[in-house]
């Protein structure tokens, strides 16, 4: 599988609010974090339990992606983001950082 291929079905499972599934792609210290900053989900657990708590306060979540590029050993997605269909969207450019075939960190600029 490729690493767009993963990414790709890492947004499936996100957009079916399935933290478990998102989480699986992770390596096991794999974590997300602010573009150059703060960790804020640390380890497959850590991200799996955030993104639980995310979809508990956003049971409508969902992210369309609207441009996505794989370089090296990265891929980089532009989404746009509701937290439910009458939210008012945000965009977000993610950064996806792969240790062999698992991700290893996920960034968020924003």
């Amino acid at each position: 599988m490729s690493r767009i291929d993963t990414v790709t079905a890492m947004m499936a499972r996100y957009n079916a609010r399935d933290a478990e599934g998102y989480a699986a792609f992770f390596a096991e210290e794999g974590c997300e974090a602010q573009y150059r900053g703060d960790v804020v989900r640390d380890g497959r657990a850590g991200v799996a339990s955030g993104m639980a708590a995310v979809f508990a306060e956003y049971p409508q979540n969902h992210a369309e992606v609207l441009q996505s590029f794989e370089l090296g050993e990265r891929v980089v997605l532009h989404e746009r983001v509701r937290r439910s269909p009458e939210a008012e969207p945000f965009d977000v450019i993610t950064v996806y950082s792969f240790s062999g075939d698992r991700v290893d960190r996920v960034e968020f600029i924003r």
